[in-house]
């Protein structure tokens, strides 16, 4: 699927903004494989954001929700495989903790080439992947996150998954990634899938593309998810975090997240995008969500001249 699939459901502006300013393939060397990441190049902007998707997303599928702020800052969104048109060696035995490494060391490396202030967008599961990597690199200027979906609260497991898959206890999670880990299956069995857009379309969209809900998911990405120990939001005290929750999300409720947020020690700011679903489609949330990224660049950019 290319990013027109994705942009047909969203109203006409962005649309036509996602067909003017798309994004250039590039590549990156990663322990063997190679990282496809989406680049809209803005060498005039005066700030970075590299955008995050989660389990079954990839650059095409966002991108339509992300172009209206190409230009203003240089975008950047990783394919995280096994999604997208990244190809590692051994795609069975990739888990979150890679998702994190990787992240790190691509916001290490394009920072060493270009200063401009970073923030960081995660979008569902990538939310937490945004906040974990500003957290381990002290880089980010600032972390937007559609979910804060945390692994250790057992209410947002359940919700995560499908059906009885979620209240599965962790040891018996470890014991399942063990044995079975590199098992890869489709992202249906594991996840409800129908919930990811308020537009059956959309979701059935998402959910049967090979690149990224159709394509075989290994069993040791979730476990290691729910497994994973994030950096605890009371230790997280440097780096500003605005949580941009969907209103109307079947999939993960606003109080999941904001569960979280409110134990974050950063400042912190809510901003529920109305009558949007998991994959933020509708107006006016689609707006408010660009609308909060112009503004927080902008204000990033101002306190960095300041500073």
């Amino acid at each position: 699927m290319d990013s027109e699939s994705y942009a047909r459901f969203l109203p006409a502006s962005y649309r036509r903004r996602a067909s003017e300013v798309a994004p250039t393939s590039t590549w990156w060397n990663w322990r063997g494989g190679r990282v496809h990441i989406a680049r809209a190049a803005a060498p005039e902007a005066s700030a970075r954001a590299l955008v995050v998707h989660g389990a079954a997303g990839y650059s095409a599928a966002l991108w339509p929700v992300c172009a209206p702020i190409a230009g203003m800052a240089e975008v950047l969104m990783p394919d995280l495989p096994p999604y997208g048109s990244s190809v590692v060696p051994r795609p069975g035995r990739i888990r979150y903790g890679d998702w994190v490494e990787l992240l790190c060391e691509l916001v290490l490396v394009e920072s060493r080439r270009d200063n401009r202030p970073l923030v960081l967008v995660g979008a569902s599961m990538g939310g937490m992947l945004a906040y974990e990597v500003a957290a381990r690199t002290g880089l980010a200027s600032a972390v937007v996150a559609t979910c804060l979906l945390d692994p250790s609260d057992p209410v947002a497991r359940r919700h995560a998954a499908r059906g009885a898959v979620g209240s599965v206890p962790l040891p018996a999670l470890a014991l399942l990634e063990r044995i079975a880990g590199s098992v890869r299956v489709p992202m249906r069995w594991l996840a409800d899938e129908h919930k990811m857009s308020r537009n059956p379309e959309l979701s059935a969209l998402c959910a049967a593309d090979p690149k990224g809900g159709g394509a075989a998911t290994p069993l040791g990405l979730l476990t290691s998810f729910a497994r994973f120990e994030h950096t605890p939001p009371e230790n997280f005290t440097d780096t500003p975090v605005v949580l941009t929750h969907p209103a109307a999300d079947d999939w993960t409720p606003p109080e999941l997240s904001t569960r979280f947020l409110d134990r974050v020690k950063a400042p912190t700011t809510l901003v529920v995008l109305e009558n949007c679903g998991h994959y933020p489609a509708e107006e006016p949330g689609l707006t408010q969500l660009a609308e909060t990224l112009y503004s927080l660049i902008g204000n990033t950019l101002g306190d960095c001249a300041q500073a």
